[in-house]
């Protein structure tokens, strides 16, 4: 009995131990299969363009508010909203009630004037008599020619008319008459970061888009740069130019203005590899080095259709993880399904 009881305790010894040997290969084989497989891609340095995009509205070369320099009765205004007009085209007559006056009393200055002159040339009076008349004379004539420009409102440019204050009859009281806007050319006024201070240069291109022409791009260049720099900011200003010979291109229109300010040797990534944090703007990628992966923080510069320009966090040729990080730690152990490398191969690991 004793012997069939040893038996016994001997077969379940050896159940017990076969058991545990098996929960350990168990044990090891779902430790293998919890290595995460991972794609990898080589980052690479590239020659960038450093283009930097800007949103803007576009303005009128230059605008002209035409009024008189005192109130009175406007009598005919020419022109209205959206019509074009011509450098020194008259646009509108004022009341010429006080320059009709004027113009009286300069015939009969003038005509006083020529008989004092010749009594001075003969000796008849003095210089000091002389030259009273002539400053009474020149100060009428002045006073003629300043009623008669604001008598006679002419433009000042080549341009288009976008705002009309009054109509014929009306007595002028302040506000602008009319506007004129000079819209061939245009241009635009850009905020400019004060890093690219010393790239931008006069005369350098700029391309052009606008929303209401979304199939279209101008060009167009830098005419002028602001001298002071925004201490709020730390931005100053670009003026850029567009011809709009056709006068297509009005103010107002919402534009996006790019500029190129040269090449730059950077990293570049592919955009699948990036992953943002929650709760925060950061992003990072996964490094692979050695079997495992790190979790490195990085800064993204411009967008180039599936990649992206890297200013710092990878170096180049190093691997970053494209697939299967989703479930990734840092320093975690990883295989390696293939890597994408240089030449744009895919490579097997083995």
């Amino acid at each position: 009995m004793k012997k069939i009881a040893s038996k016994i305790m001997v077969l379940a010894l050896i159940a017990m131990v076969a058991v545990s040997c098996n929960k350990k290969e168990e044990t090891t084989t779902v430790k293998e299969e919890k290595i995460q497989k991972v794609t990898l891609a080589q980052v690479v340095t590239e020659a960038v363009d450093q283009l930097y995009e800007y949103t803007a509205v576009i303005q009128a070369e230059a605008t002209n508010n035409i009024a008189p320099t005192t109130p009175g009765r406007i009598e005919n205004i020419y022109v209205e909203v959206g019509d074009m007009v011509k450098k020194g085209q008259k646009l509108v007559t004022m009341d010429a009630t006080s320059l009709s006056n004027l113009k009286t009393q300069l015939d009969n200055m003038e005509v006083s004037f020529k008989r004092i002159d010749e009594l001075y040339k003969a000796g008849g009076i003095s210089k000091s008599d002389w030259d009273a008349q002539k400053t009474q004379l020149d100060v009428l004539r002045t006073n003629y020619q300043n009623t008669l420009i604001n008598t006679t409102l002419t433009s000042p440019l080549n341009g288009v008319v976008t705002l009309r204050n009054y109509d014929s009859g009306d007595l002028y009281a302040g506000n602008p008459i009319i506007q004129v806007q000079q819209i061939t050319p245009v241009k635009i006024l850009i905020n400019v970061s004060e890093s690219q201070y010393k790239s931008v240069k006069l005369g350098m291109p700029a391309k052009v888009t606008l929303d209401v022409f979304e199939d279209e791009e101008f060009t167009g260049k830098v005419t002028l740069l602001y001298p002071t720099i925004d201490t709020r900011t730390h931005t100053f200003q670009v003026e850029i130019t567009l011809p709009n010979a056709n006068g297509k291109i009005r103010p107002g229109m919402y534009a996006h203005v790019t500029m190129n300010y040269g090449t730059m040797q950077h990293v570049v990534i592919p955009d699948n590899c990036i992953i943002k944090q929650q709760g925060s703007g950061d992003r990072y990628v996964y490094v692979y080095k050695d079997g495992k992966v790190s979790y490195q923080k990085i800064a993204l510069g411009r967008r180039m259709g599936n990649r992206y320009e890297l200013l710092s966090g990878v170096e180049d040729g190093a691997f970053v993880v494209t697939t299967g990080y989703t479930k990734l730690n840092n320093g975690m152990a990883v295989e390696v399904k293939n890597k994408e490398v240089l030449n744009g191969n895919t490579e097997a690991e083995n």
